[in-house]
């Protein structure tokens, strides 16, 4: 399959610079940027842009995406009341059929707001996969071990989707340290050490988390998985709200990534991560949306826009965190958590991961800066096509993937009345 977009304004986020001219798609894969597209006709497929903006899509660095079966079913609480009363409870009765059809609402959703990929940790991993396989979602998954998936079940997974060029990928990790039981860390550090893999868990999210820590271990969770070698070969965490100095240090000293949550953080008021401090050290950082159970909503525009807010006004600095910084974040950061490989840039031979950008809408109007258009005053509205892989999944409101879409929902709506 051979695709031109043509009549475009580009942003490769190579730097914030817009250039003008065609993308050429080649199968998966970018093969031409710039204004003499004419040299790879004849086209299978030709899309004017118009004018409009390509970019990458952005990577939803941090999710729970089946968890759409409890989205505004369990608000309203703290992330202790809500994790272990509300959500638990209720996630024991899910199948891997369950996953697999709820994963699809979800990704649905992304498609919607130009999200070409997401880092995604639950149960039934293969449910997900499949779903993401089906649909054309780029996905990363995070494996923990547990009782339906040991640690050679962990170590077959891992190879089975990283030792091929496809859309999914496999990470190791777990839930967090105060959910973790000793034996299932030792597990998961063989793996790790075995593998020489990266490693990623929910960090220091809440107050009380990083007290009984603390209490029980007489140091950060930060602290204790990099003393234990858990950080030994990269990785990163999600949330990262209540960092000490020293646990920022160590992050930036082994070369780590925060994955911030703001959606979910302020919901669930467990507090604000202090970003430009993470990114005044060097730390890469990236976006995420957590799951539809705790955030309720998976747009990235409505990430962005609490990142630069809570940001400039925790600091009382208008100056904290300017767009291009925080597109980087949704962006080229998300791809690296993801461990994507030619990704989160557009550039030649790189995967067409690509979204068009509507220019024409009120709230992009006047074109005095496209990048901050995009940050400070952008919505999904402004999702004009969002391209996964070489396929266009989605454009002009409308979804291109081989679904029943109203077959989803009556799945998803199953679901959820089952399991109240």
């Amino acid at each position: 399959m051979k695709i031109l977009l043509k009549n475009a304004k580009i942003l490769t986020m190579l730097s914030p610079d817009i250039i003008e001219g065609d993308i050429v798609v080649i199968e998966n894969k970018i093969a031409y940027i710039g204004q003499n597209s004419e040299q790879f006709a004849p086209f299978d497929l030709i899309r004017n842009i118009n004018g409009n903006l390509l970019m990458p899509g952005f990577k939803n660095a941090h999710t729970h995406s089946a968890m759409a079966f409890l989205r505004s079913k369990t608000d309203d609480h703290d992330l202790q009341d809500w994790l272990f009363n509300n959500v638990i409870p209720r996630e024991n009765f899910l199948t891997e059929d369950d996953v697999y059809w709820l994963d699809k609402i979800a990704f649905l959703e992304y498609l919607t707001s130009g999200i070409t990929g997401c880092f995604d940790q639950y149960y039934f991993p293969l449910g997900t996969a499949k779903a993401g396989e089906e649909m054309g979602m780029r996905v990363t998954l995070l494996g923990t071990y547990n009782v339906l998936y040991g640690k050679e079940d962990l170590r077959n997974l891992y190879h089975h989707f990283n030792d091929k060029d496809g859309l999914i990928r496999y990470c190791f990790g777990i839930h967090a340290e105060y959910t973790c039981p000793d034996n299932e860390l030792q597990v998961m550090y063989e793996l790790l050490q075995e593998e020489k893999a990266p490693f990623f868990t929910h960090i220091s999210e809440t107050e009380k988390e990083v007290k009984d820590c603390l209490n029980k271990r007489g140091i950060t969770p930060v602290k204790f998985f990099v003393d234990k070698g858990f950080y030994d070969y990269g990785g990163g965490g999600y949330h990262c709200v209540h960092f000490t100095d020293e646990d920022a240090m160590l992050y930036k000293n082994k070369n780590l990534i925060v994955v911030t949550c703001p959606g979910s953080n302020t919901k669930l008021a467990s507090g604000i991560a202090p970003i430009q401090k993470y990114v005044d050290l060097g730390i890469d950082v990236a976006i995420g949306t957590d799951g539809p159970a705790s955030n309720n909503c998976l747009d990235m525009f409505k990430e962005m826009t609490l990142v630069f807010s809570l940001s400039k006004v925790s600091r009382k600095d208008p100056k904290s965190l300017n767009a291009f910084t925080i597109l980087k974040m949704a962006t080229v950061n998300g791809a690296k958590a993801m461990g994507l490989k030619n990704n989160g840039v557009l550039a030649v031979n790189n995967y067409a991961d690509i979204i068009e950008i509507d220019l024409s809408r009120p709230n992009m109007q006047p074109l005095n800066n496209i990048v901050n258009n995009i940050v400070y005053s952008g919505s999904k509205d402004n999702i004009k096509m969002t391209m996964i892989d070489g396929k266009i999944l989605y454009s002009d409101h409308e979804f291109h993937i081989n679904e029943d879409i109203s077959n989803v929902y009556q799945k998803c709506q199953e679901i959820t009345e089952r399991i109240d």
